[in-house]
């Protein structure tokens, strides 16, 4: 028989243990993953991915990180974050990068560290007990989806919160770019027909862009314009110029990254014959946007106020 005065401190560490230990189950695109307990040895790939780790504060749980340096800079902001853990892959990593550094939870997206097909997915990790959460934003690789709004990027943030069981700080998160978004939204001009706008990542020959289910069209929308893309099925893609020179957007998403610099590509876009009659090269209407800002991530909020900026310029 238990001494009586322990009877109190037993139940309370019988009541404690289902709370710490109890499985979760999120759901990842077309899969519903269960969690027995918070991963420890995470992995994340790529900038805008590893910036919500960050935000929610999870750098302990996390063993390193993919998928930056092979084509982007990484920034202050996220250097700072990021400290002293490792880049395991400056681009996409192999299966035996993520078996290497023994990890057991991997944060990417298709065509954010994992390609339909590929040698690095969910199914390949299983067996190996590399659990994977797979951006939403994504998902319309592999299956059919709405179109993207904020709430995709939140949802992330919310089932990161739950996995790693630091749920109050998630929610706080998404309560805060909640209450920023509503407030901006709020100050933008009533009954103005939406601005035309063009995303502009890079390509010369073809322009590559964001079309309705890259997360680029929900920030659009966010900040009072329409991406003139909308009708283009995909995430991120190639189109020709010809309907970006027919639609004629009143202003230009340049999105800023890589060897070709925004200037560059402002230049390019000023300089050639073909496009000197859009409304954004005659009137100089360019938003620059950088890459971390224009992919999922916790910098959407504040890429949505420069947006409308620049959309409703004097009215804001």
């Amino acid at each position: 028989m238990m001494p009586r005065f322990l009877a109190p401190l037993a139940l309370a560490l019988l009541l404690a243990t289902p709370a710490l230990s109890a499985p979760v189950t999120v759901k990842s695109c077309n899969r519903e993953v269960t969690f027995d307990a918070p991963p420890k040895r995470a992995v994340s790939n790529d900038v805008n991915l590893t910036e919500m780790m960050l935000a929610l504060k999870l750098q302990d749980r996390m063993v390193g990180y993919t998928g930056i340096s092979g084509w982007k800079t990484i920034d202050e902001r996220l250097r700072a974050g990021l400290k002293a853990l490792p880049e395991l892959s400056p681009k996409y990593p192999t299966k035996e990068v993520l078996l290497n550094a023994d990890a057991d939870f991997y944060f990417a997206g298709w065509n954010y560290g994992m390609k339909v097909g590929g040698e690095v997915t969910p199914e390949t990790l299983a067996p190996f007990g590399i659990k994977v959460y797979e951006l939403t934003e994504s998902c319309i690789h592999i299956m059919p989806k709405a179109k993207p709004t904020m709430e995709d990027m939140f949802v992330d943030l919310l089932n990161l919160g739950r996995i790693f069981q630091v749920e109050d700080r998630a929610e706080a998160l998404v309560k805060t770019y909640r209450d920023q978004l509503a407030a901006l939204q709020a100050r933008l001009p009533k009954g103005a027909a939406p601005v035309r706008v063009f995303v502009y990542d890079s390509g010369t020959d073809k322009p590559f862009t964001s079309g309705a289910y890259g997360i680029p069209t929900a920030m659009i929308e966010a900040a009072g314009g329409v991406n003139i893309m909308e009708d283009v099925a995909k995430s991120w893609t190639e189109v020709s110029w010809e309907p970006v020179i027919e639609r004629n957007p009143e202003v230009i998403v340049i999105v800023n990254y890589g060897e070709v610099t925004a200037e560059q590509k402002i230049a390019f876009l000023k300089d050639n014959p073909a496009f000197k009659n859009l409304d954004a090269v005659r009137n100089n209407r360019f938003v620059v946007l950088d890459y971390v800002a224009a992919t999922p991530g916790p910098r959407n909020i504040e890429a949505i106020e420069k947006l409308a900026a620049g959309f409703h310029p004097g009215a804001l």
